[in-house]
C-alpha cells in the first residue's frame, strides 16, 4: 500500500491533487484521508515573521521542513521553534527539493507571483498572502496555472474563513432581504505610512537586500520602504487599497458573484509630508455588469478618512454597505446589521454556509483530501485584479474602460507597463 506522501506525490505526477483519472473522486477522497490520518505534511514556508509568522503559526502542527526569508535574525528566531527545519534565504532553492506536500508564501507583494508560480508548476500545493499578485498580468498567469495544476490552493484573505460573520452577510444578501443589490460602498479609516526616498543607503549586514529587492527596482535602502513599510510604495506594494482590499471588498465579491469589472475611475491624494507614490485619501469607482438576473453593481471604494454620504450615522470606522430595493445591510469584520426601508424587523436567514473549520486547516485539509478551499486561487485572482485596476486608473489620472477578454485597458496605452510590470534583469515570472 501507498504511504500518503506516496500516493500525494503519484497524484500530483499525473498532474492533479485532486482526483486520479482512474479512481472516482470518492474513492480517492476516502483513500487519501485513511492514508494521512497519523502523518504530517511537509510544507516549505517562505517569509517567517509578521504575515508570515502567523502564517507559520496557522501550519505549525505540520511537519515544517524548510523555512527561507531574507532577514537573519527573523530566519533565526523562526528556527528555534523549527529545529529541524532547513534554512534557506533564496526561496527559488525549494523548488530542487523533493517530498515537499505544499509551500506558504508570505514575502511582500512584489515578490509573490514567482515562487507561486514555481510551486503552481511544480505540481505543489500553495497557500499566498493576498493580494495574490503584484499586477494584473501576474494575476492571470496565476489563475491559469492553478486551472493546469488542479491542487489546493488558499488566499490569504482571513477573514472570509476564520471570521463567520461575512457568511451571514452572503446569507442575507442571497435570501434577498434588502432585494436587489446596485449599490456597495467600502470603506476603510486609515491612510498611508509616510515614508521618504533617498539617495544613499545601506541594508542591515543581516538581510540580503538583492534578494529582498527580487523583480523590483533596485534602490537605496531605506527603512521606510523595508519590512511592512514596502506597502506604501509602487514599486513593492499597491498601498492601502491593495493591502485591506482583498478583505473588504471579498464580502461584496462573494455575495453579490462580481467578475471583472467594466470601468474603473479613481481620485485621491498623497500624504503631504511623504514621498510615498500611493495615496493617503482614496476613492475608486467601480462599476460591474448584471449576471445571472442580478441587476449591475456600482461599487464605490473609500480610504484615508473618506467615506460615503450619510455614513456617519453608522459610526464605524472600516465597513461595507450594501444598497437594495428594500432595504441596507452594514457590515464590518464581525457584525452586520439590516435596516428596512419599511421599518420592520428583518425575518432571520436560515444559514447554509457550513462555517469554516479555520483558515489554514481548510488548505492542510484540501491538500490531505483533494476538496477545496473557501478562497481558492481563482477566486483570489479575480478579487485581486479588481483591486489593481483600482490603482491603475489612479497612476493614468483618468478613469480606465476594462477590456477583461483582452487585458488591455481601452485607448489607454499608459497603463500597459502598470499591468504587466518589467522584471529586474535575472528575474522572470515562471509562465
Amino acid at each position: 500500500m501507498l504511504s500518503r506522501r506516496e500516493f500525494i506525490q503519484t497524484a500530483l505526477a499525473a498532474g492533479t491533487a485532486t482526483a486520479l483519472p482512474f479512481m472516482p473522486r470518492q474513492q480517492h477522497v476516502a483513500a487519501a484521508e485513511a492514508r494521512s490520518a497519523n502523518e504530517k505534511l511537509n510544507l516549505a514556508v517562505i517569509g517567517v515573521a509578521a504575515r508570515g509568522g502567523a502564517n507559520l503559526a496557522g501550519v505549525a502542527h505540520e511537519n515544517i521542513a524548510v523555512l527561507c526569508d531574507i532577514d537573519s535574525v527573523r530566519l533565526n528566531e523562526a528556527a528555534m521553534k523549527f529545529p529541524s527545519a532547513k534554512k534557506i534565504v533564496d526561496f527559488r532553492e525549494i523548488f530542487e527539493m523533493r517530498d515537499l506536500d505544499g509551500v506558504v508564501v508570505s514575502t511582500p507583494d512584489h515578490t509573490h507571483a514567482i515562487p507561486v508560480a514555481m510551486a503552481l508548476r511544480k505540481g505543489l500545493p500553495a497557500y499566498c498572502e493576498k493580494p495574490l499578485t503584484h499586477s494584473v498580468y501576474e494575476a492571470r498567469v496565476l489563475r491559469r496555472l492553478n486551472a493546469q495544476a488542479k491542487v489546493p490552493t488558499q488566499m490569504g484573505n482571513q477573514i472570509h474563513s476564520d471570521l463567520h460573520n461575512y457568511r451571514r452577510v452572503v446569507e442575507i444578501i442571497r435570501a434577498g432581504t434588502i432585494g436587489e443589490v446596485a449599490r456597495v460602498h467600502v470603506w476603510l479609516g486609515s491612510g498611508v505610512k509616510e515614508g521618504k526616498r533617498v539617495e544613499k543607503g545601506d541594508p542591515p549586514k543581516t538581510v540580503n537586500y538583492d534578494l529582498w529587492t527580487g523583480p523590483a527596482p533596485m534602490r537605496p535602502f531605506h527603512e521606510s520602504h523595508f519590512h511592512f513599510n514596502w506597502r506604501y510604495w509602487w514599486d513593492f506594494g499597491g498601498g492601502q487599497l491593495g493591502d485591506f482590499g482583498c478583505h473588504y471588498m471579498d464580502l461584496p465579491f462573494w455575495a453579490l458573484q462580481l467578475g471583472a469589472p467594466t470601468t474603473v475611475a479613481a481620485k485621491g491624494e498623497k500624504a503631504h509630508n511623504g514621498d510615498n507614490e500611493c495615496p493617503n485619501k482614496m476613492q475608486v469607482d467601480y462599476h460591474f455588469p448584471a449576471r445571472g438576473g442580478m441587476p449591475a453593481v456600482h461599487m464605490t471604494w473609500y480610504h484615508g478618512g473618506e467615506m460615503p454620504e450619510g455614513a456617519e450615522p453608522y459610526k464605524m470606522n472600516s465597513a461595507v454597505l450594501f444598497e437594495g430595493t428594500e432595504g441596507k445591510l452594514i457590515a464590518d469584520y464581525g457584525s452586520n446589521k439590516v435596516f428596512l426601508n419599511s421599518g420592520a424587523t428583518a425575518a432571520p436567514v436560515t444559514p447554509w454556509i457550513p462555517n469554516s473549520i479555520g483558515h489554514h486547516k481548510e488548505w492542510l485539509h484540501a491538500i490531505r483530501t483533494g476538496e477545496t478551499t473557501g478562497s481558492t486561487f481563482e477566486y483570489g485572482a479575480n478579487m485581486t485584479e479588481a483591486v489593481h485596476l483600482g490603482n491603475v486608473s489612479y497612476r493614468v489620472g483618468k478613469p480606465i474602460t476594462w477590456d477583461a477578454a483582452n487585458m488591455k485597458c481601452v485607448d489607454c496605452p499608459e497603463a500597459d507597463p502598470i499591468l504587466n510590470r518589467q522584471y529586474r534583469d535575472g528575474w522572470t515570472l515562471p509562465t
